[in-house]
């Protein structure tokens, strides 16, 4: 059953059914708009431990080009990595910087060994313009990144042998987070979005196998809210177990402590939110 989170009035809703999706030919410039002002910078709200300690280190889980690619290995201190679910980390348009480890190692801390991956093979961006320039290379060779994500499962599946794996990620990584999920729709286990570029193509959707959980803001221009309505409205026509939360008054990146737009309400609730899920989906129940 499709459980909505609808925050706005049924006007302003109406309204909304009644414009255009925005196509995704100009994703780059409006995320770059979007993060105009930010730095890739660790900010105090960044660095939240986990709630329980954690082990890490970085393991080469595939390569591209010739080259090896290394992400980062996480998992509470005191568990055994097979003996946990695993969950695919996928960074925003920066890439696989220090906060989205501290983001990784976060999550493991709830009982989970994750994998943040690289789909820049190394390549950091500290301003935006570098970032909108490694996000572009990566959508032009789509193929790559898919491939990217599909070792990254293999690795916790064969490697680790999680028997369970979901995937999350930010921005950039929520999109390829669902590019995940349509890549491979039948194993992957839960899907978390936050505030990436979705679709409304049902032929695409209807292959989806796993439960979703969408974390999207109202005042997001990158990500705009009717083409979210157009997500929803396609995954509730194809039923599919879907909890899609729009906060009203957010904009895009409200969980991303480094950025301008952060919202440590948003921020809090959806962390509240992907953790239940996550627990709900991949974890073993004691009942």
């Amino acid at each position: 059953m499709l459980r909505i989170k609808w925050l706005l009035s049924g006007l302003l809703y109406a309204a909304l059914l009644a414009t255009p999706v925005v196509a995704d030919d100009d994703v780059a410039d409006r995320t770059a708009a979007a993060h105009a002002h930010d730095k890739p910078v660790a900010t105090p709200a960044a660095t939240t431990a986990p709630a329980r300690p954690v082990d890490s280190r970085e393991v080469i889980y595939t390569s591209a080009n010739g080259e090896s690619v290394t992400g980062w290995l996480s998992w509470p201190a005191d568990s055994v990595p097979g003996d946990l679910p695993g969950l695919i980390v996928i960074h925003e348009w920066w890439g696989l910087n220090d906060n989205i480890r501290q983001k990784s190692e976060r999550l493991a801390g709830e009982g989970y060994v994750t994998l943040a991956v690289d789909l820049y093979s190394g390549a950091l961006a500290k301003v935006p313009k570098e970032a909108m320039q490694l996000m572009q290379v990566l959508n032009n060779d789509a193929a790559a990144g898919g491939d990217n994500l599909a070792a990254a499962y293999d690795y916790l599946a064969n490697v680790v042998q999680a028997d369970k794996i979901g995937v999350v990620g930010w921005c950039l990584g929520g999109q390829w987070s669902l590019r995940a999920s349509l890549r491979m729709p039948d194993s992957l286990d839960a899907t978390v979005i936050y505030y990436g570029n979705v679709t409304d193509d049902k032929d695409e959707l209807a292959t989806l196998q796993m439960p979703i959980l969408g974390l999207f803001a109202a005042k997001d221009p990158v990500v705009p809210l009717p083409s979210v309505l157009a997500f929803r409205d396609a995954l509730t026509e194809l039923g599919k177990p879907a909890d899609i939360q729009i906060y009203p008054d957010a904009q895009h990146g409200f969980a991303n402590p480094s950025g301008m737009a952060y919202d440590p309400e948003a921020a809090a609730d959806a962390w509240q939110r992907t953790t239940a899920f996550l627990a709900r989906h991949l974890q073993v129940s004691t009942e």
